[in-house]
């Protein structure tokens, strides 16, 4: 697990990231999102995920982008089975330093979660679209690699 991910090429994937990689209404989202996620599964670089991402990912593309759920489930299991993927989650301590942080923070319960989950495993580099929320937590460090 790295210590400060922060200038490296190790990274934290959020949704909004992996959506595009597999959603065609974006042409130009998917194509530099794609090449991202392609980096990892041919090790060009180090990606992170969690759990939650995982779900979040199945569900985005079932029941908001009208993908089937055998294809949504293909690429989850992708991820899932890949040895290339880092997988990370979140334990008790996560959960309760969560709660805490939402008690002043004006940002959704789940990033917040996501951002805890990164801390708790060394990582402070994430790829999202959301920068709103992500910029209102300390130790993270945010790339919109869609921003043109």
């Amino acid at each position: 697990m790295p210590t400060d991910s922060s200038d490296t090429n190790e990274t934290f994937f959020d949704t909004s990231i992996l959506i595009h990689a597999y959603d065609r209404s974006e042409p130009e989202k998917q194509a530099i999102a794609s090449v991202l996620v392609k980096k990892v599964f041919d090790e060009e670089m180090t990606g992170y995920v969690s759990n939650q991402i995982l779900s979040e990912l199945y569900f985005v593309l079932t029941e908001k982008k009208g993908m089937s759920k055998e294809d949504a489930e293909n690429i989850v299991l992708s991820f899932l089975d890949s040895d290339s993927w880092i997988k990370v989650n979140y334990g008790v301590q996560t959960v309760k330093a969560t709660v805490k942080a939402a008690k002043t923070l004006a940002v959704i319960f789940w990033d917040i979660l996501i951002a805890e989950t990164m801390k708790e495993n060394g990582i402070s580099k994430i790829y999202t679209e959301n920068q709103k929320d992500f910029g209102k937590i300390l130790g993270i460090k945010i790339v919109n690699p869609l921003k043109s």
